[in-house]
């Protein structure tokens, strides 16, 4: 995500990091480059001039503090700038408490993705220990209800729908049957149309009067630009919104909406739909997202996923058989599958300090490790737990029950045994580790 603006937002950064003195050209000359690269990232044109002026504004009193080395100061500046364009500070949802309903209604266009929304945030309210609801209300999309009674049995929460063609009616028996049966979060689907129209907008306004929301949350495509920013204003005028959730952020290569909807519609971003999978949705948090966009990475967002997909013991267990030599392709497998859980590669690669917008989404081989996976699976537990017994007849076994060749076979393996090798080392050498994490504390 942003790559081309992250890539030139890290330049500009390490340009100026290593600067004891800064004079008004070099600041000139800077954020003429800031304003040519938020353009090509699509950012509304009057969002850009307002953070230019503010920067260039800002920046003269800069010059003047002689005790803060002044390359660093403005990179602190460029962040402080950035967080107030993307909104401030992370915004929760406006919920009640749980002894009394809280609906939210989900609007948009079709296409954004909003019925796989509506089921990603109840996963992540289930998991909150909120007691959900979803509603089928969207009764203009054919098979939008069959769509959502898949979701909400995938997700494992429960779906009101009804053989109606009335979506208020439904909304309204919705909350009597939450009320009744001691939901307290109820989320409405509701229709969406290819562009906006007054029959979307007025049908919109009626549903938002039965369901009396505490959120009415957009759900807009990052990928459309300054389009979405576009369709936000709109639905703020004409049925109001509380927030916003941009689908497709991880494929958003510019970022134009991101940087542009605050500051365009008043309105916070609260999530983002970073993937296909139901766990796919992440809370938006200004500060690290301006962090991730100067290359600074986001240390914080990658720990926490770690956190939630790697158990303490199990990383103690896994030290032990790394440091004694016993780590097999059956564990490789384990934390293959483990780290696939947290993202994307080239998405944990931008929360590594230093290599935001340094790496050409091209080098990264998902490919290359989906077939280690099929590689790997293919083998019997024997074999995996043991891979010194892997002789020609078993090798031709697995390249062909894998889809590869012996040649994959014979390079995952080398692969392996080095990695065995290094982790060993780690494993064992307590200065090496330490080194390692004063490394990326530096990195901070």
């Amino acid at each position: 995500m942003f790559d081309g603006l992250t890539s030139k937002f890290s330049d500009i950064v390490r340009s100026l990091s290593g600067k004891a003195t800064i004079s008004e050209k070099n600041i000139q000359d800077m954020v003429e480059e800031i304003k040519v690269a938020l353009i090509e990232a699509d950012v509304n044109l009057r969002v850009v001039r307002r953070f230019v002026n503010q920067t260039i504004e800002e920046s003269k009193g800069m010059l003047v503090v002689r005790s803060v080395n002044p390359g660093q100061q403005f990179v602190k500046l460029l962040h402080d700038k950035m967080v107030k364009l993307l909104g401030d500070e992370k915004q929760e949802l406006l919920l009640r408490g749980p002894d009394v309903v809280s609906a939210i209604l989900f609007l948009g266009l079709q296409g954004a993705g909003k019925t796989t929304t509506v089921a990603k945030l109840a996963a992540r309210l289930k998991k909150e220990g909120r007691r959900v609801l979803l509603v089928a209300a969207d009764l203009q999309r054919p098979a939008a209800v069959d769509q959502l009674t898949y979701l909400s049995q995938q997700v494992g929460v429960e779906l009101y729908k009804e053989d109606s063609k009335n979506p208020v009616a439904v909304v309204k028996n919705a909350l009597k049957y939450a009320q009744k049966n001691q939901f307290n979060t109820v989320l409405v689907d509701t229709a969406g149309r290819l562009q906006v129209d007054e029959a979307l907008m007025e049908e919109l306004v009626q549903i938002k009067k039965a369901a009396d929301p505490v959120e009415s949350l957009l759900v807009a495509d990052a990928m459309t630009g300054q389009n979405a920013v576009e369709i936000a204003q709109t639905f703020e005028e004409k049925v109001g919104l509380t927030g916003i959730i941009l689908t497709k952020f991880d494929s958003d290569t510019r970022g134009g909406a991101a940087l542009s909807l605050k500051t365009i519609t008043g309105k916070p971003i609260k999530f983002v739909g970073v993937g296909e999978k139901i766990e796919n949705l992440d809370p938006f948090h200004p500060d690290r997202f301006a962090s991730r966009i100067l290359g600074m990475g986001d240390v914080v967002s990658l720990v926490e996923k770690a956190q939630e997909n790697f158990d303490a013991q199990e990383a103690v267990d896994l030290q032990n058989k790394m440091a004694g030599g016993v780590f097999t392709l059956e564990d490789y497998l384990e934390q293959f599958k483990k780290v696939k859980k947290m993202g994307s590669m080239q998405s944990l690669m931008a929360m590594m300090p230093g290599l935001a917008g340094q790496i050409d989404p091209s080098m990264i081989d998902e490919g290359g490790m989906k077939k280690e996976e099929a590689i790997i699976c293919s083998m019997t537990k024997k074999e995996r737990r043991n891979h010194l017994i892997l002789g020609p007849s078993r090798r031709k076994r697995i390249a062909n029950g894998s889809g590869a060749t012996i040649y994959d076979v014979n390079q995952l393996i080398k692969k392996f045994e080095k990695t065995k090798l290094m982790m060993k080392k780690v494993a064992k050498n307590k200065g090496m580790q330490s080194q390692m994490m004063q490394q990326l504390g530096g990195m901070k």
